[in-house]
């Protein structure tokens, strides 16, 4: 069976490879493996692919911090949807918490999602 991520996404991903991002794995008990910095591939309001040094596994729930020029998210829920080898790395495909259930929904990280995807949606073409 083949899964074409592309195929699932209900908006397009746009390049975004100037934002910095560092992924935080969740632990129990609040003990988290260390963060690790990753490079981002591409995003939008509900997701995001990055380049990761190494696998992280699927569904495993992280914290993301994301910084790029005017933008500054930290702590922001993300589960991993897949992870596949890519390049010199992983490629981790990533779905925001606030999108995957209702109960997680928060109209503040949707906007500020928005703004990011919006300033690198004017300058993907």
């Amino acid at each position: 069976m083949t899964n074409n991520s592309a195929d699932r996404r209900i908006k397009d991903r746009f390049p975004a490879s100037c934002l910095r991002v560092q992924l935080r794995e969740r632990g129990f008990f609040g003990r988290g493996k260390q963060p690790v910095v990753v490079t981002c591939l591409d995003m939008n309001r509900y997701g995001m692919a990055v380049l990761c040094p190494r696998p992280v596994d699927v569904g495993v729930r992280l914290f993301l911090d994301i910084e790029g020029k005017y933008i500054s998210e930290s702590r922001v829920g993300a589960r991993v949807i897949a992870c596949q080898p890519y390049q010199a790395g992983y490629r981790v495909s990533l779905q925001f918490a606030y999108c995957l259930d209702k109960n997680a929904y928060s109209r503040t990280m949707d906007n500020a999602l928005s703004r990011i995807e919006g300033f690198y949606n004017r300058y993907a073409s």
